[in-house]
């Protein structure tokens, strides 16, 4: 039998508990989203938005999304990071743009110790919306109604805890 241990408690059946850090990374606006998945059960604990500041060079901008993301590890304390993969862009300059914010992203993950998980877009649409081409619209709605939320958080937020609600899934499975 599996032996898993967490920072909630150590179990030999599968997992009591775990802390997923979601990131939509972007050189403009990164979301994340951290959702605690146990039991068999998914729930929200918090989403947000990372913005750069657009007058600054991207050099600047990647450091603020690494600090952005250091700051919600410490506030939060995720075990484990999903980080949605750079699609091909018709425009190299902005494929190339988003994937250095990803790197940001994924250096700021591991050096908190996070281990990290990568998910296509078609990947996370399938696994929150059953739809691989859905639009952010289908996903925010999923992601409202599957986690039981008040208001729907904003287009980065929710593809975050959609790549949240991914891994979750892949772990559960």
């Amino acid at each position: 039998m599996a032996r898993f241990w967490t920072k909630y408690r150590f179990s030999d059946n599968a997992f009591s508990m775990q802390r997923i850090l979601g990131i939509d990374p972007g050189s403009r606006i990164t979301g994340y989203g951290i959702v605690d998945v146990g039991h068999g059960k998914v729930s929200f604990v918090s989403c947000g938005v990372i913005k750069t500041t657009p007058r600054f060079p991207l050099a600047n901008r990647l450091n603020e999304i690494f600090e952005g993301i250091n700051e919600v590890i410490q506030l939060h304390g995720p075990e484990v990071a999903a980080v949605e993969e750079v699609f091909m862009s018709t425009n190299a300059n902005s494929a190339l743009k988003l994937g250095q914010a990803r790197g940001a992203a994924v250096v700021a993950a591991m050096q908190n110790g996070l281990g990290v998980h990568d998910y296509s877009a078609k990947k996370v649409k399938q696994a929150v919306v059953g739809y691989g081409q859905a639009d952010k619209g289908q996903v925010q709605h999923m992601i409202r109604v599957l986690l039981g939320l008040s208001a729907t958080p904003s287009n980065d937020a929710a593809d975050a805890l959609a790549v949240a609600i991914c891994h979750a899934n892949q772990m559960i499975l």
